[in-house]
Parts: C-alpha cells; sequence; structure tokens
C-alpha cells in the first residue's frame, strides 16, 4: 500500500503543477518477475518516477513508453520478454525467465474515473478493497484500463456498464478467498483479461512506549509506510521532536487506550512502555478486539507473570487470544541493540501478518511467492 500511497501524492503534486503523467501497472507475469501483478509506478511528463515496476532494468523503457502515451493519450499495453541473458534493444539483460505485460494508463484529470481517482478513494477508509484492471495482450489498439473498484467487499465504485455482472462470479470468488485474482471474459466477440486485486489496508503500528528504544521502531516501520501511533502516560515523553514519523501521539492511560482506538485486523500492537501495570491493563483490554498481533517486549517470564495475574484476577485467555501475544517480541536474529531489537519486531509482524513461517528462503522447497494472482 505504501507504493499506491506514494503515487497518489506524486499525482497530486503534478496535478497541482498541470503536469501530465501515464500510470503503469504490472498486469500479468508469464513465468519469474522480479515485481508481480499489482505492481505500479507513475510517470510525469517531465520524467519524474514514482514506484517501480521492476528492479530497474524496466524502467528505462518504460518511461519512453510512457511519453509516447502522454503524447497519444491512449492506453497502450506492452510486454517485455525477460527470458534472455541477451536481452534486446532496450538492454533488458535481466534472465528473469519472463514475460511481464505492462499497462501504461493516461491519467485524464477531465475524468472522475480515472485510475489516480479510483488509488484516491482506495486509500480514504481503511477496509478491504477489490481494484479490477480490464486489458487484453491481443488488441492491438487502445486498452480498457482500470476501472472498476469495489470497497469494503461490498460497495461498487465506479461500475462500467455490463463488466461488474459479467464478471460476477470471479468477485465473488475473490472477496470468500480474499485472494488476487486473473481471469477472462468474451467481450464483442473479443477476449477481455482481467487483473482483480484484492487490497487491505496499511498496516497500523500503535506503540505503547515513548522510550529511547521506540524511536528506531517507528523509523523502521516509516521505511515501510505503515501508519504509527506512540501512545504513553508521560507528556514529557510523548512529542514530535522525539517521534517526528509517526502519524500519531498520545497522552493516554491505559485504560482509555482499545476505547479511543480505532482497532481493525491491520492494526498492530507492541507493548513497550517498561511499566509493568501499563503494559498488563493494556493486554488485558487488547486481547478482546480484533487485533492479530500483541508484541511484548520484555523476558518470557514477564509475559507469563501477566498471564498469571491476569487468571488471578478471573480473567480466562482462550487458546486463540493466547495465539496472537508473541512475546518476547521480534524474531530470533540475535539482536541486541534498539535498532536491531526494531528489525525482529518488524519482520516478526510482516510474517505473522502474511501468514508466513519467517525462516530462510533457501529452505523453502516450493516458489517464494504463492501462485498471484489466482488464475481463474
Amino acid at each position: 500500500m505504501k507504493e499506491i500511497k506514494d503515487i497518489v501524492l506524486a499525482a497530486g503534486v503534478a496535478a497541482s503543477e498541470n503536469i501530465r503523467m501515464v500510470l503503469a501497472t504490472v498486469v500479468k507475469v508469464e513465468g519469474s518477475s522480479y515485481r508481480r501483478p499489482g505492481a505500479r509506478m507513475l510517470v510525469t511528463e517531465d520524467g519524474q518516477m514514482t514506484g517501480a515496476i521492476s528492479g530497474g532494468c524496466l524502467e528505462g523503457d518504460a518511461l519512453k513508453k510512457a511519453l509516447l502515451t502522454i503524447h497519444q493519450q491512449k492506453n497502450r499495453l506492452v510486454s517485455y520478454d525477460t527470458n534472455t541473458e541477451e536481452g534486446s534493444s532496450i538492454g533488458l539483460q535481466l534472465g528473469c525467465n519472463g514475460i511481464v505485460h505492462i499497462l501504461f494508463e493516461y491519467v485524464d484529470l477531465q475524468r472522475t474515473d480515472h485510475p489516480i481517482a479510483l488509488l484516491q478513494h482506495l486509500l480514504q477508509q481503511r477496509e478491504e478493497s477489490l481494484l479490477i484492471t480490464f486489458f487484453s495482450t491481443d488488441r492491438q489498439g487502445e486498452q480498457k484500463g482500470t476501472r472498476l473498484l469495489i470497497k469494503d467487499l461490498t460497495e461498487q465504485v465506479f461500475a462500467v456498464d455490463s463488466h461488474y455482472s459479467a464478471l460476477h462470479a470471479h468477485i465473488q470468488f475473490a472477496k470468500k478467498e480474499r485472494k488476487s485474482v486473473l481471469t477472462s471474459f468474451q467481450e464483442k466477440g473479443e477476449s477481455s483479461e482481467v487483473l482483480i486485486e484484492y487490497l487491505v489496508p496499511t498496516v497500523h503500528l500503535v506503540i505503547a512506549g515513548a522510550g529511547n528504544d521506540a524511536q528506531p521502531l517507528v523509523e523502521m516501520a516509516h521505511v515501510l509506510g505503515w501508519e504509527i501511533t506512540v501512545i504513553d502516560g508521560r507528556a514529557s515523553h510523548v512529542n514530535a521532536s522525539r517521534f517526528p514519523k509517526a502519524a500519531q501521539l498520545l497522552v493516554s492511560p491505559a485504560r482509555e487506550i482499545a476505547t479511543n482506538l480505532s482497532i481493525d485486523p491491520w492494526t498492530v500492537f507492541v507493548l513497550m512502555t517498561h511499566n509493568y501495570a501499563y503494559d498488563l491493563t493494556l493486554l488485558k483490554d487488547l486481547m478482546h478486539t480484533s487485533t492479530r498481533y500483541i508484541g511484548s517486549l520484555g523476558p518470557k517470564i514477564k509475559l507469563l507473570r501477566m498471564f498469571d495475574d491476569m487468571q488471578e484476577a478471573g480473567i480466562t485467555i482462550t487458546e486463540s487470544q493466547r495465539s496472537i501475544i508473541y512475546g518476547p517480541v521480534g524474531l530470533d536474529i540475535g539482536a541486541e541493540t534498539s535498532e536491531e531489537i526494531a528489525i525482529a519486531i518488524v519482520a516478526e509482524i510482516k510474517a505473522v501478518l502474511n501468514s508466513r513461517p519467517a525462516t530462510s528462503l533457501k529452505f523453502l522447497k516450493t516458489k517464494i511467492h504463492t501462485e498471484y494472482p489466482t488464475i481463474i
């Protein structure tokens, strides 16, 4: 989601200066590729690029194609073959053994349904969404592009004629399985391919504790584009000079946090106040929310003590609740310093939210990525 946020921000700046632009999107990959379908890059007519569609090998030629798209003001699909080490005249020389299909969409600001407008709507609320892009590898003429957004998996935004009904079964599959889908359908005797992207909100990291050790964690999460809230009971510690990258700074007693914050499945917590009573009170409340991750800084014995104290107070802790509590927080990477611990915490959160085992890729017996998107 960070890439989309960066693109929307850059597009806003370009629009304010009347600079024309194109959105390049990876819509289909045959074989392997550095970026998968859904990767995006905004290109402005003055050559500025935001986002990425490859590891750097395609961007040079993509800039030329984008400028041509701006000149013609028509969407176009370009296919890049990276199968050979020798590359081609554009100098790919990547050897990724794949074909990457990239859709170039002219951003017509006179229309209300241009692709950047859809991305803007996508970011307005924290909810699951489906973003649907139409293209055809057989068509030589103009491509349809990004035309449909379904927010909260129920609300239809910017539907185009009969496309929604034609794709109804595929959309229902993507909703139910919470997976991105690549499919096709016939329209006026012509085959059209469709990328249905399942997108989730940005991770919202809530850090309880405004000590010095929280600062590297804020910095690390900011690099990933996460939304960050820092909370502490001490007003002297919670300020913008100490945490300039945090989106929200709150001075609050522990008992008010769970009720005053908007918590969803993409909101995660790290308890690092170094105040046992504060952490205990907050942990009691968070176990009953929709969060999928609560990290507790400190030794295992601290967390076990909190469990014991809750049980003595008559609070039953279910296995489901225990499963979302991680203490000591972070992956076992031998972290010692605050910066190293921050890396371990962020990596663990990423693994948990993606349901991955957090092991070295060298030990995988399968591909790095599961089939993406699902082809039906």
